[in-house]
């Protein structure tokens, strides 16, 4: 694998996306500089790496004042000694009798100086044509990315070699050589950032409010490629360790001027009469190159992790538990009856690491069966946290403070299996943003048939059977066709038919619909609500309907729980409500929704 390759190896590591499906949690607020580095000196290995670096840059400073000698220093009776010897050179001494410790603490300068190197010309090369490529398109993209292509397909470390005969055993310019040679991963990271970025709003207002296209690109766009970039660094500087260290190795380098890699080539040279001598350079390499790749993974994670707050401690959680449980609570017995039964639930997220904040708090409802229940409230009220308890979905840094969802005479909350038992048979869900919920990899048919064999024992010929009948069931005028798509040759519409077709296949008695109809137009909201109620006529259903959408819920619900501040204030049947809500805030909820006229 070539230099280059190695160094691309390491963006790709690099991950910043979040879990496609996750349900959404409370973030972190803290997105600056301050919960960055917060939550980098929270690491213990970034801690640990960022120590060793420090070390290695005090010993790259202060090399004269704390070697035992000079780098030259020659005492032949100490040629070849081994490391830890009656000697008088801690490490031992190499075939020409010269203090290996020494040469190791003087050659750290030159060594983090090699590395700088590289780091300077592969960021300011690649940085530089990754924001002009990336704004104005165009020529200079393609212009930009033949010249990056043509270095990518250079081998690294054979040009390198080559150039030795026209450079000589010149370390910092064979290192600003491999600088441009790495610039190409920067420029395609930075490239396609900035792509992104440059159809943001505020880049739009940018150039309204007169500023120059220059200014734009390095003053707030550059902004956007920060975080990636010093992410970047660590690997290559980790990565310069290394090329730095091979070419010494090989013989390349001023062989007056003491190097790492030049040591470890004199160890290895008299490995048969002294074979100690080899471990102290190697480790040295080794020990700082994983420290530079430990940094930039550390640095990723502080900077575009997953944002969420780190996890209370686990006596925080149980103190927040007992102070639940110590508060009134009604029966955990379920309701005659009602299919589902919530009762007291309440779920919390951490606080920081001392306190732990209830989001959802004494959530009580039920849901019976051939009944559309809604759930409705703002956003941020609780109902998608609610429904995600009743799948058992929810973030891993969320806590079940107390409460019970009781199906079938089983608590799904405190019996796991039960709940994996009940869920894609007997609970199904049909969830928002259809398209975002497609695997966008494989046909409509695979991930249909995937998961209904999942949950039921049949042949794959039985699957696509019992699902083409039921996608035309769900009103699809093709099934055949649409079960050889692939998600982005359908419609939103049709993608959330496919979707309830999938939540109806395991014939279940409960469906959990999240808001089935925001990313929907009119036309097709009325569709599928009409095909919701069709389906609860035909199967007997029962079905929790989250929305914030009072025309929804006048249009297809029964009956109507309102949230508030993660607890239900007011529970009717749906005419009873709009005739006469009795919360305040449901009245305000319809005043908000309903002409003055129709309220």
């Amino acid at each position: 694998m070539s230099t280059v390759q190695t160094t691309q190896a390491g963006l790709d590591a690099r991950d910043a996306r979040p879990e496609a499906g996750t349900p959404p949690g409370p973030r972190d607020d803290g997105r600056g500089g301050d919960a960055a580095l917060r939550r980098l000196l929270h690491d213990p290995l970034a801690l640990g790496a960022m120590g060793y670096v420090a070390l290695v840059v005090v010993v790259g400073v202060f090399a004269p004042l704390i070697a035992p000698n000079s780098p030259n220093f020659v005492d032949l009776s100490q040629a070849n000694a081994a490391p830890f010897s009656d000697g008088d050179f801690l490490l031992g001494g190499d075939s020409s009798g010269r203090d290996v410790l020494s040469r190791l603490l003087w050659a750290t300068r030159g060594t983090l100086v090699a590395c700088v190197i590289v780091l300077v010309v592969s960021t300011v090369v690649g940085v530089v044509g990754g924001l002009l490529a990336g704004y104005f398109r165009g020529r200079t993209e393609v212009v930009a990315s033949w010249i990056a292509d043509a270095i990518m397909a250079l081998p690294g470390i054979v040009l390198l070699i080559a150039l030795y005969s026209v450079i000589g055993p010149s370390i910092p310019t064979a290192m600003a050589v491999f600088g441009v040679l790495i610039a190409p991963a920067n420029y395609r990271l930075v490239r396609a950032v900035v792509a992104q970025v440059r159809g943001e709003l505020y880049i739009d207002a940018a150039k309204v409010s007169g500023l120059s296209d220059l200014r734009i690109v390095f003053r707030h766009v550059l902004t956007a490629v920060r975080a990636p970039i010093l992410i970047q660094s660590g690997y290559v500087l980790a990565a310069g360790i290394g090329i730095q260290a091979g070419l010494e190795f090989l013989g390349l380098g001023n062989p007056s001027v003491p190097s790492w890699g030049g040591v470890l080539e004199q160890a290895f040279s008299a490995i048969y009469l002294n074979p100690q001598g080899v471990v102290a350079p190697a480790v040295l390499v080794s020990l700082t190159t994983l420290a530079f790749v430990l940094l930039g993974n550390a640095l990723r994670d502080a900077l575009q992790g997953s944002g969420r707050r780190r996890a209370a401690t686990a006596d925080r959680v149980a103190e927040a538990r007992a102070a639940r449980a110590a508060r009134p609570s009604p029966s955990t017995a379920p309701e005659a009856e009602a299919l589902v039964t919530v009762r007291g639930l309440a779920i919390g997220y951490p606080d920081g690491e001392s306190d732990v904040r209830a989001v959802v708090d004494g959530v009580d409802l039920c849901v019976h069966r051939g009944e559309i229940h809604g759930l409705v409230g703002e956003s941020g009220s609780g109902k998608s946290q609610t429904a995600f308890a009743m799948l058992g979905l929810l973030p891993k840094d969320a806590t079940v403070l107390g409460g019970a969802v009781l199906f079938d005479g089983a608590d799904l909350l405190a019996d796991p299996r039960a709940m994996r038992r009940a869920r894609g048979t007997r609970i199904a869900y049909v969830p928002q943003e259809p398209m975002s919920n497609l695997d966008p990899t494989i046909t409509i048919g695979r991930q249909l048939t995937l998961g209904l064999r999942a949950v039921k024992r049949m042949s794959k010929d039985q699957a696509r059977t019992h699902l083409l009948g039921l996608l035309g069931r769900v009103g699809i005028a093709d099934p055949e066709a649409v079960f050889a798509m692939y998600p982005h040759q359908i419609s939103g519409g049709m993608a959330q038919r496919v979707l309830i077709t999938g939540a109806i296949a395991g014939d279940p008695e409960l469906i959990v619909a999240d808001e089935p109809t925001t990313a929907l137009d009119v036309t097709v909201q009325a569709d599928v609500l009409a095909l919701l109620r069709e389906l609860r006529d035909e199967r007997g259903l029962g079905m929790l309907l989250v929305t914030h959408d009072l025309g929804v819920v006048a249009d297809i619900c029964d009956t109507v729980s309102v949230m508030r501040h993660g607890t239900i204030v007011e529970h009717q049947e749906v005419r009873a409500l709009f005739a006469a809500p009795e919360h305040p805030y449901t009245r305000e909820l319809l005043s908000s929704a309903l002409d003055p006229e129709e309220a």
